[in-house]
């Protein structure tokens, strides 16, 4: 194995650790306080916001334990990918939803979206070094 791919594999653990972690956090937080996430879902979407928000608890939960464990990291990654996409709908519509709230709502709400955009290319890289 060469060092570059040595090095590259490290750095997929790392972040497989940490957005595991993170997504064990978030998942949880889906969980037991869904009522903020709910005003995320698009009316679009059939079902009830807080299904949607109870289902995307279990689905981060599920991705994160995929990320956790070694032989299923690579699966992980690809999950992580998928669900950061997936609720990147959702960052939109508080973007929209804020856009005549307070300077600081609207800073918030427009900053989260370009930071999908790493957390899709972490997860692809996860998947690609795992």
């Amino acid at each position: 194995m060469t060092k570059k791919l040595m090095t590259a594999r490290r750095r997929a653990h790392r972040a497989a650790l940490f957005t595991g972690l993170a997504l064990t956090g978030m998942g949880t937080l889906h969980l037991v306080k869904p009522e903020p996430f709910d005003h995320l879902i698009p009316e679009q979407l059939p079902g009830t916001a807080r299904q949607w928000s109870i289902g995307s608890g279990f689905a981060e939960l599920g991705t994160a334990a995929l990320l956790l464990i070694p032989a299923t990291r690579k699966a992980g990654g690809v999950a992580a990918a998928a669900l950061f996409v997936g609720v990147w709908p959702g960052n939109f519509k508080m973007a929209w939803d804020w856009r005549h709230a307070s300077a600081a709502k609207q800073a918030i709400s427009l900053g989260r979206l370009p930071l999908q955009i790493p957390m899709i290319m972490s997860a692809v890289k996860i998947a690609k070094n795992a």
